[in-house]
């Protein structure tokens, strides 16, 4: 609840808040599972694809971010995501968030949409220092919390 107010807040009455609202009311659901269990299952996941883009597609329409900017955003995110996968470092529940969350905040702003992925290795490299650290080598830490936190960092800083 207090993530949709913060989004509220954030983007006000904009179509960008349909997507923010969605990703508040799974964001807690998202982070406890992959911390405990290392995956993200795709029944919180894939129902925000029709959700974002249509945010985004609203938004788009009103005057906000363009479409094909939002899309390109939220695309880069999950290739660069998609090839951390196929190097063996990435589970494929983070691939299949990465573009949703991309989307998501580049419906709130084209900054945002950029900021999210970079805020998401940032958190996620402190985590996985402080995980190295503690267990060694082989250590595995859970990437879709860092991923959610840099998402709502950018829309809400941005």
């Amino acid at each position: 609840m207090l993530l949709a107010i913060a989004a509220f807040v954030a983007v006000g009455p904009r179509p960008a808040l349909l997507a923010l609202v969605w990703l508040a009311v799974v964001t807690p659901r998202v982070a406890a599972i992959d911390i405990a269990e290392h995956r993200i299952p795709d029944r919180l996941v894939l129902p925000g694809y029709p959700i974002a883009l249509t945010a985004a597609g609203a938004g788009a329409a009103t005057g906000g971010t363009a479409i094909p900017g939002a899309v390109a955003l939220a695309t880069g995110y999950g290739l660069l995501l998609l090839l951390l996968h196929v190097a063996g470092g990435m589970g494929l529940g983070d691939v299949k968030l990465a573009p949703v969350l991309g989307l998501a905040a580049a419906a709130a702003s084209p900054s945002a949409g950029v900021a999210a992925p970079l805020l998401a290795f940032l958190a996620g490299g402190v985590v996985a220092v402080a995980a190295l650290v503690r267990s060694g080598p082989g250590a595995r830490i859970p990437f879709g919390p860092a991923m959610l936190l840099g998402a709502w960092g950018a829309v809400l800083l941005g």
